[in-house]
C-alpha cells in the first residue's frame, strides 16, 4: 500500500497512535479495536500506530501484536496505512517483531530506540540498519529519549536516512533545532510525535503527525492541518491553541497518554477498557475533567 501514497508522506499526513482496547476481564479486545479503528478513519485519520506505547506494547504479547495488526487490517482494509510498533530492547526481538508485523498486513514498522542499555551512536545506528535489513516493510523511526535514555542524535538520522528502507521519523525529541538540521539535510518524513508540535513542525516542513489526543478529537487535529494547507495560517494557530487544555491534561498532567486516552474514551462509550499493570486508571475526577475539556473543545 505504501508504494502507491505520496512519497513525502509515505504513511500519510494525520496518523492516529492508537490505544489497544482490552475487555474488562483484560483481553485483548479485537472487535473494539476494528470498531475505533474504523471510527478513526471516518474522522479523518489516514494512519493508524498500532503497538506503540500508546498501545500499551511493553505489556501486550507478540501474538496479540500480530492479532491486533490482522484485525485492524480487516476492519479497514487498505483505506490507510498501517504502522506497526515493534520496538524493544533487543535488536533480536525486534526483527522478530518486524517479520511479524509484515505477516500480519500491516504496511511499515515503527522502531523506537533501545531502552535501558543506553546504547552509544554507533549502536544505535546498527540496530536500525539490521531491523530495516531484516523485512521489505518502510521504516519509521521513533526518537523519544525522555522514555528511552537516549536520543537518535541528529547526525546519526541523517547517516540512517541514506538507507532505502528508513523513510520516517516519529519525533518527541523536543528540538526543534536538531530536527530542522535533519528535515534540511534529508528526505526523512518527520511525524510530530507531541501534540502541542502538531503545527510548529508541519510549519517547518513535517509530513504530519501521529496523535495520542487523536483517540477521541481525531477531527480536531486534522483539522489544524487542513487549515495550514488551506493557506489559513490564523486558521491553524486558533484551532492549535484551542486544543491546549485537552493536550496538557492529556499529556502534561503526570499521566501517560495511553491512561488519559482510555479515559476519556470510556467516557464517550468508546472501546477502550482498562490499562495493564503496572499502569493503573485514572480517577474519576480526572476523568470527568477529560471529559468537560472534550466537550468544550468540541463544541466551539
Amino acid at each position: 500500500m505504501t508504494s502507491t501514497r505520496d512519497t513525502a508522506r509515505p504513511f500519510g499526513r494525520t496518523l492516529c497512535a492508537m490505544i489497544t482496547p482490552f475487555t474488562e476481564a483484560g483481553a485483548l479486545d479485537l472487535d473494539g479495536a476494528g470498531s475505533l479503528a474504523a471510527r478513526l478513519v471516518a474522522e479523518g485519520c489516514d494512519g493508524l500506530v498500532l503497538n506503540g506505547t500508546t498501545g500499551e506494547s511493553p505489556t501486550t504479547s507478540d501474538t496479540e501484536k500480530a492479532e491486533l495488526v490482522a484485525a485492524v487490517r480487516d476492519a479497514v482494509g487498505d483505506r490507510v496505512a498501517l504502522v506497526a510498533g515493534v520496538g524493544s530492547a533487543d535488536t533480536r526481538h525486534t526483527v522478530e517483531l518486524a517479520l511479524g508485523a509484515q505477516k500480519a498486513g500491516a504496511d511499515g514498522v515503527l522502531v523506537v530506540t533501545p531502552y535501558y542499555s543506553r546504547p552509544p551512536q554507533e549502536a544505535v545506528e546498527a540496530h536500525f540498519r539490521q531491523v530495516a535489513d531484516a523485512s521489505g516493510l518502510p521504516v519509521m523511526l521513533y526518537d523519544i529519549p525522555g522514555r528511552t535514555g537516549t536520543r537518535i542524535e541528529p547526525d546519526t538520522m541523517i547517516r540512517l536516512a541514506a538507507h532505502p528502507r528508513i523513510v520516517a521519523v516519529k519525533d518527541c525529541s523536543n528540538d526543534f533545532l536538531g530536527t530542522q538540521k535533519v528535515l534540511a539535510r534529508t528526505e526523512l518524513a518527520y511525524y510530530a510525535g507531541c501534540d502541542e508540535h502538531v503545527l510548529a513542525l508541519y510549519a517547518i516542513g513535517a509530513a504530519g503527525c501521529v496523535s495520542t489526543v487523536g483517540n477521541a478529537a481525531l477531527g480536531h487535529i486534522a483539522a489544524i492541518l487542513d487549515a495550514f494547507d488551506a493557506g489559513d495560517t490564523a486558521r491553524a494557530r486558533e484551532l492549535q491553541l484551542r486544543a491546549t487544555p485537552l493536550i496538557e491534561a492529556m499529556m502534561g498532567a503526570g499521566l501517560p497518554g495511553t491512561v488519559t486516552a482510555k479515559a476519556l474514551l470510556a467516557r464517550l462509550g468508546l472501546p477502550a477498557g482498562p490499562v495493564r499493570a503496572p499502569l493503573l486508571p485514572a480517577d474519576r475526577a480526572t476523568a470527568d475533567g477529560l471529559l468537560a475539556l472534550y466537550e468544550e473543545l468540541t463544541a466551539a
